[in-house]
């Protein structure tokens, strides 16, 4: 198994893992966002870890932003989607496996 192929394997585990998570939420609370962000802090070790991801997303981007630029990656542009419909469980490999094409 190549690095390459190692980052996309990891890209759809980080896809389906958050995602049976979520599905679990939305199917018992229907798609009820507030509800949802709410939720992401509902009490200090959940705040925490949210707190903690969504500081190392926001680092990621900016680091990626950069990073493509640099070596002129394209669609980098793709980390966003991915970073806001499942998390950096998704953009992180996705954006390896962008930048391993280059």
């Amino acid at each position: 198994m190549t690095v390459r192929h190692f980052y996309l394997a990891m890209a759809v585990a980080g896809t389906l893992i958050p995602w049976a998570f979520f599905g679990a939420f939305f199917a018992q609370n229907g798609l009820n966002i507030p509800l949802f962000l709410h939720s992401l802090f509902v009490n200090g070790p959940a705040a925490g870890f949210s707190a903690d991801v969504l500081l190392s997303i926001l680092v990621f981007w900016v680091w990626s932003w950069r990073d493509a630029r640099k070596l002129q990656i394209r669609r980098w542009w793709l980390v966003l989607p991915a970073s806001f419909l499942v998390g950096l469980s998704l953009s992180l490999p996705l954006y390896l496996w962008l930048r391993e094409d280059r």
